[in-house]
């Protein structure tokens, strides 16, 4: 195979043999998303989708994959490592190594019923879709410890990689990052394969789009629209729960795409099994693939977002300059909820502050935000409140959840209760095991892992769950 020109044939030879030395996750999260193309110098280089992706690839494989593909290459040639944000406009290699390069052309696309993303060229950005985002994208995306599971399994779905687990089930509380992952998912995945039809709806689309077709008559077009996709992602799908006909459809439509081995996407604000609502036959299929949590931002992963959006409204021209650290932090304590209400926060700043937003202190941000910052943040549930509502819930003390007891009337009990402080807390796994008794992160890790998957098998499980999970909330 040596002395080939082609770098097409000879990024499908390279990735191939670095596809078996470095295993098949990190290379469906980071290489297989990635493309080789050449700069305006005739550079070749390997585009990944991320900066992040960029990075992990520079520090792990970058030599590896310069010493496959340098044993392959004719012309002796070397590969550099870009992401996609820093390349702009480029040529697919094989077009400079013909001699005839040319910049990507940008399509735009019309609206789709039910967000289905239009084939695009290869190198077309989508401009607009229904339902989808544009800004929300791996790109945007900031990961972090209690989103980086869910983020690598984003990027396994969107590279089309072969795997055992369909569908995908990302789960959490609301407005931390499983509606941004969905619509990720289906601008990169139809990035990769442009014929392939990908289909992006939320639950509540599903539904009204349901009782129209009921209604007039063309029922078997909204089947046939659903069961035709290649992948199909559902947001918010706890919402179809109580409605007798639509879950029947969802059931039948997931039946049929599993049959045929397409891909399928979903998530909700809990684990399928904790679903109480929906019907027992819905929530097997749910759960019979993997369950992904997309847990609660600790402060660290909350201040990252917040400069990723100061960022993004500066190249916007929104902004000008950098916020001060303290500003951050400040606008950070002052919003414990979701992501969402934390990006509202920073909208509100930049708005009022515009190209003064460098100059602005703490005290002058809470007087030019006081209001809003001051206006009803959701209620803090903490580790101790958890702790006492499971021991009551189960007829134990409290202590009995921090003692070296093992009987499984006590240990899953304090399983419960650590699965519980991961989801509506922002402690992380050794703080969580300190307060429980000094134990080892492991052990919490290990023990909110058990209960996700006997939630998806145990109905008693779940119903504590559920349970318990509306006293917390009050």
């Amino acid at each position: 195979m040596a002395g080939m020109t082609d770098p097409d044939r000879i990024w499908t030879e390279a990735a191939g043999r670095l596809r078996s030395e470095i295993g098949e996750g990190p290379f469906s999260s980071y290489i297989a998303p990635s493309a080789v193309r050449a700069d305006g110098a005739g550079q070749l280089i390997l585009v990944t989708p991320t900066a992040y992706a960029r990075d992990w690839v520079r520090k792990n494989a970058l030599r590896r994959m310069n010493e496959l593909w340098l044993g392959l290459d004719g012309l002796s040639r070397r590969l550099d490592v870009r992401c996609r944000a820093e390349m702009g406009s480029v040529a697919p290699a094989s077009q400079v190594a013909a001699g005839r390069a040319e910049g990507a052309t940008v399509t735009p696309l019309q609206q789709m019923p039910m967000a289905t993303v239009p084939p695009v060229a290869d190198g077309a950005r989508a401009v607009r879709a229904a339902g989808l985002q544009d800004r929300l994208t791996f790109d945007s995306f900031v990961e972090g410890q209690g989103n980086a599971f869910a983020l690598a399994i984003a990027r396994q779905a969107a590279a089309w990689a072969d795997g055992h687990f369909n569908p995908i089930f990302f789960c959490g509380p609301y407005g931390y990052g499983k509606t941004h992952l969905l619509n990720a998912i289906a601008w990169e995945a139809q990035r990769l394969r442009p014929d392939a039809k990908v289909v992006y709806l939320t639950a509540e689309r599903f539904l009204s789009t349901f009782v129209r077709a009921t209604q007039d008559r063309t029922m078997a077009a909204f089947k046939d629209s659903l069961r035709n996709a290649d992948m199909l992602l559902i947001d918010d799908v706890q919402f179809v729960g109580g409605k007798a006909g639509t879950q029947e459809e969802l059931l039948s439509t997931l039946t049929a795409l599993i049959e045929d081995g397409k891909k399928i996407v979903l998530s909700a604000d809990r684990p399928p099994m904790a679903l109480t609502e929906v019907e027992p036959r819905l929530r097997s299929h749910l759960a019979s693939g993997l369950t992904c949590p997309v847990e609660p931002a600790d402060r660290a992963l909350k201040l990252a977002v917040a400069r990723n959006r100061i960022e993004a409204l500066a190249r916007l021209g929104v902004v000008s300059g950098e916020a001060q650290a303290e500003v951050l932090e400040h606008l950070v304590d002052r919003t414990p909820g979701s992501m969402r209400e934390l990006e509202g926060a920073v909208n509100t700043l930049a708005a009022v502050a515009g190209g003064r937003l460098s100059t602005l202190g703490v005290d002058e941000v809470q007087t030019l935000l006081g209001s809003a910052l001051r206006g009803g943040p959701e209620r803090r549930i903490t580790v101790d409140e958890i702790q006492k509502t499971v021991a009551d819930h189960f007829s134990l003390k409290q202590a009995d959840l921090l003692s070296e007891r093992r009987t499984r009337a006590v240990a899953r009990p304090r399983q419960i209760a650590m699965w519980l402080c991961k989801q509506h807390t922002t402690r992380s796994y050794p703080d969580i095991g300190r307060r429980f008794g000094g134990r080892d992160h492991t052990t919490v890790l290990h023990g909110v892992r058990k209960i996700e998957e006997l939630m998806a098998l145990d109905d008693q499980i779940a119903r504590d769950v559920e349970t318990l999970t509306r006293k917390l909330r009050g």
